[in-house]
């Protein structure tokens, strides 16, 4: 049985299209569970999973979508475990059939779509991102991403061993690990047995641990997920302020085992020296437009934006903790799904 894992909050605005696209699949419903986790929505969000018919509903008392993972896979039961967050869309009927294939490779743990997708009718900003193939623009300078990016032609920046198995690319990590684990992330149950997960479900960092424990290889599906990233850019702007806190919060609790001191702190300088000379933004803005399918191209007019606002919030979360502001979590309280607060 697969067990799709889904933690709430607040998610009335995205869950019923959720929902809807993993009922719609032409998979067994007897193969398959849908679990949410909810960490005390206040809207609808509730009545719209006991409406669609959702098996389990437990609660995430710790609030953070980590934490909701970590209680929805407590309260799952399927050998497989489907991460899909409230603000992903399953875009075709086959998706899950198409995800569980690789498992019939014993040595393959997980698997991923390799690239994100959106509909014509998506927010421009939410297209933008799903074809710049991540959701921080750091990640695009230092190399580290994991779903096909319009700006570069490739599915990540690393250098990654891949096997084409024609449905998808089997990888074998050893030391270079892109931040895999999320947004249609499928699973074997069995390594939990060798991960550190509990209370709170880092995905990448949950990734990263399987592969250099040997638990195999992970399957990169040539499929896609959509995410309702971004509607707005006061949403993109609050939830990179979230990233910045929640970074520095649980590093400073040393709650993560993702190795982020191994990533290329060129391409963190990189990043910065393109924002101040502004034209190496304007070359990845024009391969975005390049690369992009036909009617997505001007979304390249997001990118400077996007790039100026993380640099900004990014600076002042590094400069509140030189001067010595405590780490703190973000807050939850009030907070949307594909809405900001």
């Amino acid at each position: 049985m697969v067990s799709f894992v889904i933690p709430t909050l607040n998610s009335e605005k995205t869950l019923g299209e959720c929902l809807d696209a993993i009922l719609a699949q032409d998979f067994p419903r007897s193969g398959y569970e849908i679990v949410i986790a909810d960490a005390g929505s206040s809207d609808a969000t509730l009545e719209i999973a006991k409406a669609k018919g959702v098996d389990v509903i437990c609660a995430n008392p710790l609030k953070t979508g980590e934490a909701g993972k970590a209680a929805g896979i407590e309260a799952a039961k399927g050998d497989l475990i489907a991460l899909v967050d409230s603000d992903n869309i399953l875009p075709d009927r086959d998706w899950l059939r198409r995800m569980t294939e690789p498992f019939a490779d014993e040595e393959v743990f997980a698997s991923e779509p390799i690239s994100y997708s959106a509909r014509p009718t998506d927010p421009s900003l939410t297209r933008y991102f799903a074809y710049l193939g991540m959701n921080d623009p750091v990640c695009l300078f230092v190399g580290n991403y994991d779903r096909t990016s319009a700006v570069t032609g490739r599915w990540t920046g690393l250098d990654v061993p891949t096997e084409d198995r024609g449905g998808y690319l089997k990888l074998r990590l050893s030391d270079q690990f892109p931040t895999i684990g999320a947004n249609g992330f499928v699973f074997r149950r069995r390594i939990l047995e060798r991960v550190a997960w509990r209370p709170y479900f880092f995905d990448i960092d949950v990734a990263a641990e399987a592969s250099v424990k040997g638990c195999g290889a992970i399957a990169k599906v040539k499929t896609s997920i959509i995410h309702l990233y971004c509607a707005k850019f006061g949403d993109f702007t609050r939830k990179q302020r979230r990233r910045i806190r929640d970074f520095l919060f649980f590093s400073k609790t040393k709650e993560r085992t993702y190795p982020w001191s191994a990533q290329r702190k060129g391409g963190i300088a990189l990043f910065v020296l393109s924002a101040v000379t502004v034209l190496p933004l304007l070359v990845q803005a024009a391969l975005f437009a390049i690369r992009a399918p036909r009617g997505a191209k001007r979304l390249a007019l997001w990118h400077l934006p996007v790039v100026y606002a993380t640099l900004f919030v990014y600076s002042l979360g590094v400069l509140l903790k030189l001067v010595g502001v405590k780490p703190a979590m973000a807050d939850r309280s009030g907070w949307q799904a594909a809405g900001g607060r």
